[in-house]
C-alpha cells in the first residue's frame, strides 16, 4: 500500500496516522482468496440446508451497494439473493410493518442479503417523518422478539451498519453531483441525510440501544476506505458462518466429438461492429 502517511488528529489521547487509500492491485489480491471462500461457503450452505440472512444498513453514501457487489461478484444469484424492496404499496402500508419482509427471509440452502431492510422504520422513515413516533416505538420494542424468532428457527442473522465520517460523506455526495456516471445515485434523501446528520445519528443510537441484542448484534463497519471496508465485511461474514469446505472432485475435460460432416451454413449472420478489436 503505497503513498505517504500523514499525521492525523488525536483520538482518545493518542495520535493516529491517516493511512493512504488501498491500491486497486492490493485490493484485488486480497479479494481473490475471499471470493474463493465465499464460493466454499455457498457450496456448504446448499449442501447443508443452512439459512443465512445478512442485513446492510448505514448512512447514505456509506457504500452498502459496493459491499454487496463485492460479496456477490463470484457466487450464484440463485443462492445469494439480494433483496432491495421499493416503497410499500397501499396494501403493504396497511399490513403489520414487518410482514412484507417475511416472505423474503431465506429458506434452506439460501443466503439472503437485504440492501436496507425493516430498519428503514428506525432510520429514514423516522427522521423524515414517514412514520409516527409511536410507530417507531412499537417497531423498536417488537423487533428484538421477531429477530429472536428468526434465529430460533435456524436462520443465521447478521446485521451490519456501515459508518462514514462527515468529511467522507461530503466528498462522495459532491462526486455524485459532479460525475455524470454517478448522478443517478443522487436523491433528495441523500441531501436530507447530509443536512440532518445529527438527527440520523440520534436515530441510529436509539436503534442500537433497542436492537443490539445477544442473539442479533449490530456489527459496525468503518467504511471511509471502501476497499478495506469490503474486505473487512467479507472476512467477518465468513467468520460468522460455520461452513466447512466440501471436497472437490477431480474434473477433466471430456473429448470433444468429431465434426462428422458438419459445415458452417452459408447464412449471413448479423455480427456487431468491432471498434474494440480482438487481439
Amino acid at each position: 500500500m503505497g503513498g505517504k502517511k500523514h499525521r492525523g488528529k488525536k483520538s482518545g489521547g493518542h495520535e493516529r496516522e491517516a493511512v493512504a487509500p488501498m491500491s486497486d492491485k492490493a485490493y484485488r489480491k486480497a479479494l481473490k482468496p475471499l471470493h474463493a471462500e465465499l464460493v466454499a461457503m455457498q457450496q456448504w450452505v446448499t449442501s447443508s440446508g443452512a439459512k443465512v440472512c445478512v442485513v446492510f444498513e448505514g448512512r447514505d453514501t456509506a457504500g452498502k451497494g459496493g459491499v454487496i457487489k463485492a460479496i456477490t461478484a463470484r457466487v450464484s444469484p440463485r443462492v445469494f439473493r439480494v433483496v432491495a424492496l421499493p416503497a410499500p404499496s397501499d396494501r403493504e402500508r396497511s399490513q403489520m410493518y414487518l410482514q412484507r419482509y417475511v416472505p423474503h427471509l431465506p429458506a434452506a440452502g439460501e443466503i439472503v442479503i437485504f440492501d436496507r431492510s425493516w430498519y428503514n422504520r428506525a432510520g429514514i422513515e423516522r427522521v423524515l417523518g414517514f412514520c409516527t413516533e409511536e410507530q417507531t416505538r412499537q417497531f423498536l420494542q417488537q423487533t428484538p422478539t421477531v429477530e429472536r424468532a428468526m434465529v430460533d428457527s435456524g436462520i443465521i442473522l447478521l446485521k451490519y451498519w456501515l459508518e462514514v465520517s462527515q468529511e467522507q460523506q461530503a466528498l462522495r455526495l459532491q462526486s455524485r453531483i459532479d460525475d455524470p456516471r454517478k448522478t443517478w445515485k443522487l436523491s433528495k434523501t441523500d441531501l436530507e441525510s447530509y443536512s440532518r446528520w445529527y438527527d440520523f445519528s440520534r436515530a441510529r443510537d436509539e436503534m442500537f440501544r433497542y436492537t443490539d441484542t445477544g442473539w442479533a448484534p449490530w456489527y459496525v463497519v468503518s467504511n471511509n476506505d471502501k476497499k478495506r471496508g469490503r474486505l473487512n465485511v467479507i472476512s467477518h461474514l465468513l467468520s460468522q458462518v460455520p461452513y466447512e469446505p466440501l471436497e472437490r472432485p477431480a474434473v477433466t475435460l471430456p473429448k470433444r466429438q468429431k465434426p462428422h460432416g458438419y459445415r458452417q451454413p452459408d447464412q449471413a449472420l448479423h455480427w456487431i461492429p468491432t471498434p474494440f478489436q480482438e487481439l
